[in-house]
C-alpha cells in the first residue's frame, strides 16, 4: 500500500509540472498573479499588462546616430507585485547608451508585449489579441522626491532582487518613464482609445487570482 501510495505522489507531481510547463513561451512559465482582464476595460488591460510584466524595449534618441531611434532590451518595474502605480522605472547605468540617451534628449517611449508573460499561448506576437502597448513620454532621472526614490528602488529591487548587487562603481540611477501618450492593441480593430488619465486611474484588482 505504502508503495502505492507513493507512486500515486509521483504521478500527481509529475501531472502538475507537465501543466505547469505546457503554460510557459520558451521556457517562460506562467506564474502570474492576475487573471488577464477583458479585452474592452483598455485602462485596467493596460495596467495589467504593465503589472504583470518585468521587461520591454525602451527607446531614446540617438544625437550620435544623427537622431536615430535605439531601442534597448531593459528591465522595469511600476511597484510592488499587483499594486503597481502604471508608471514604469528603471535601473539604468550611463554606461550604456540609453541612459546618456536621455541625459541628452528625454523624449522615449517604451513597448512591452504580452506574449513576454506567456498568456498568449500559440498565436504569434503580432496577432493583434496578444496585446502590447507602447507607452510615450519624457524619460527622467528620480532624484528630486525620496519618498519617489525609495518607492521605485523597492518597487526595482523586488521584481529584480540581483540589480541590487549591480556594481556601484557603474552609477546606476533610477529613470522613471513619465507617461503622456499610450498606445495599445490588445484585439482586432485597432488601438484602444486611451488617456493618460484613464491608465493612471484604473484600479488593479488584486483578488481576482489564477489558481
Amino acid at each position: 500500500m505504502h508503495i502505492i501510495n507513493r507512486a500515486a505522489s509521483i504521478l500527481l507531481l509529475l501531472v502538475f509540472f507537465l501543466a505547469f510547463f505546457q503554460n510557459s513561451v520558451h521556457g517562460r512559465p506562467l506564474l502570474l498573479s492576475m487573471s488577464r482582464p477583458k479585452p474592452d476595460d483598455a485602462a485596467l488591460f493596460a495596467r495589467w499588462l504593465v503589472s504583470q510584466s518585468s521587461w520591454g524595449v525602451l527607446n531614446t534618441i540617438a544625437s550620435d546616430m544623427g537622431g536615430a531611434p535605439f531601442g534597448n532590451v531593459v528591465s522595469f518595474s511600476d511597484g510592488l507585485p499587483d499594486k503597481g502605480r502604471g508608471i514604469p522605472y528603471f535601473y539604468l547605468t550611463t554606461l550604456d547608451p540609453t541612459a546618456r540617451n536621455a541625459l541628452k534628449d528625454q523624449r522615449s517611449s517604451f513597448t512591452i508585449s504580452e506574449y513576454a508573460i506567456g498568456t498568449c499561448g500559440k498565436k504569434d506576437p503580432e496577432n493583434p489579441s496578444c496585446a502590447k502597448i507602447t507607452l510615450v513620454g519624457k524619460l527622467k532621472v528620480v532624484t528630486e522626491d525620496p519618498k519617489e526614490t525609495s518607492f521605485a528602488q523597492t518597487a526595482l529591487f523586488t521584481k529584480h532582487p540581483e540589480m541590487e548587487g549591480w556594481p556601484k562603481s557603474h552609477d546606476f540611477q533610477i529613470y522613471k518613464l513619465e507617461i503622456e501618450e499610450i498606445f495599445m492593441i490588445n484585439w482586432f480593430g485597432g488601438p484602444k482609445p486611451l488617456t493618460v488619465d484613464q491608465y493612471l486611474q484604473a484600479k488593479l484588482d488584486s483578488h481576482t487570482v489564477i489558481a
